[in-house]
């Protein structure tokens, strides 16, 4: 079950119709109600724009007919504009998220909560609830709460992006192309990691994003064997091979790109190492559809590498999903048998770490169709040589 079908009858923006689906999904499971407290969820069930920052501040409770944003004093007047006249009531009830909730529900009802939800908030969740059960048979009644736990239900929903999304990632692309296109006219020998970085970094806030989908990795010579490096002060050498990984985030969504380029021509192993990476890439892009898995992917590009000479070198898996956060599901890697869904937007890296002498990886993402691939990654998969001089 996808969250953004239009077969829900009324559900007319993208907030409806996830929220008709998790509805489905609740009743399915005989829950009467979900609180929802990761905050990637929570941007994606209300679809709220220019409201959220990094604080975990806010919950969002869902039953069969109401649904309610509650937050405090600092994000409630943008949270009341984004919301309108929409399906989310936003609140600032006082109390804390937990006791908001109890004061939704029934007095007897099965809740469920996310497994990424703090032992403190649990904890918490469960006193509330005891305190409300105990407050109640002294007045003579009763009240029964339930706490469910419940595993990747929202990103199981939001693996399935929807137009809008892929839309708002093609843009975020679009800026991280013109960045890669900008930086090799930019790099010269001499220079370090960090000024590579920064110039990137300056160059996609200049080009329209509203931040990094990550921080950005410029490693270069045997730096670049550790795929996920943090620029420093090594310098650019020739004879180099540059790994660039780097993306922008627009409109709340991700892009995500690897490139390597050299520092005059490679030599014979580098070159070696290069045509493996890009016929890795090129050749399970072109195997790539719905209702294969995951594991199949990754398997190719390691077979291929294999065939190449240069087995067991790659380290990682071939690549992840991405959209409001920067890995999501499903993953291309040996563990996800799981056929792959229409829709889904996952990256394709191939990579190959020499300790001691070089790494180099090729990356780009796209969007899973019934038929195969389709690549929002623009720029070249030819080999970039920078002038060594």
């Amino acid at each position: 079950m996808t969250a953004d079908t239009a077969r829900y009858e009324g559900a007319s923006t993208p907030c409806e119709q996830r929220l008709a689906c998790v509805r489905d999904v609740l009743a399915q499971a005989g829950i009467d109600a979900l609180y929802v407290r990761d905050l990637s969820n929570i941007k994606w069930l209300t679809g709220f724009d220019a409201v959220f920052d990094d604080e975990p501040a806010h919950a969002l409770v869902i039953t069969d007919k109401d649904a309610w944003l509650h937050t405090d004093s600092r994000y409630c007047e943008a949270a009341q504009a984004a919301a309108g006249h929409g399906p989310i009531e936003v609140s600032t009830a006082p109390g804390g998220h937990a006791a908001f909730l109890l004061s939704k529900i029934g007095s007897a009802a099965r809740v469920a909560f996310e497994d990424t939800l703090t032992l403190r908030e649990f904890h918490q969740l469960e006193r509330v609830a005891q305190e409300a059960q105990e407050a109640k048979e002294a007045e003579g009644g009763s009240t029964h709460i339930e706490l469910v736990e419940q595993s990747g239900l929202l990103e199981r929903l939001r693996q399935t992006k929807a137009p809008s999304e892929i839309d708002a990632m093609r843009k975020a692309q679009r800026i991280t192309d013109d960045a890669f296109s900008y930086i090799i006219s930019f790099i010269k020998p001499g220079m370090s990691e960090a000024q590579i970085q920064q110039a990137l970094d300056a160059f996609m806030f200049e080009a329209g994003a509203e931040g990094l989908a990550f921080p950005t990795i410029v490693a270069t010579g045997s730096h670049a064997a550790s795929p996920h490096a943090i620029p420093g002060d090594r310098t650019i050498q020739p004879g180099d091979a540059i790994v660039m990984d780097f993306g922008a985030r627009y409109n709340g969504y991700c892009s995500d790109m690897t490139r390597t380029v050299f520092v005059g021509e490679p030599n014979e192993k580098m070159r070696a190492a290069w045509e493996a990476i890009r016929e890795a890439n090129e050749r399970c892009e072109e195997a790539l559809r719905a209702g294969k898995t995951g594991a199949q992917i990754h398997e190719l590009a390691e077979s291929i590498l294999a065939q190449h000479g240069f087995a067991k070198t790659m380290g990682h898996g071939l690549g992840h999903s991405l959209g409001i956060d920067i890995h999501e599901d499903p993953s291309l890697s040996p563990r996800n048998g799981d056929p792959l869904p229409v829709g889904a937007v996952v990256t394709v890296e191939p990579g190959i770490y020499i300790p001691g002498e070089f790494g180099m990886r090729l990356e780009d993402f796209g969007v899973i169709t019934e038929s195969g691939f389709q690549v929002l990654t623009q720029s070249t998969h030819d080999m970039v040589i920078i002038d060594p001089r």
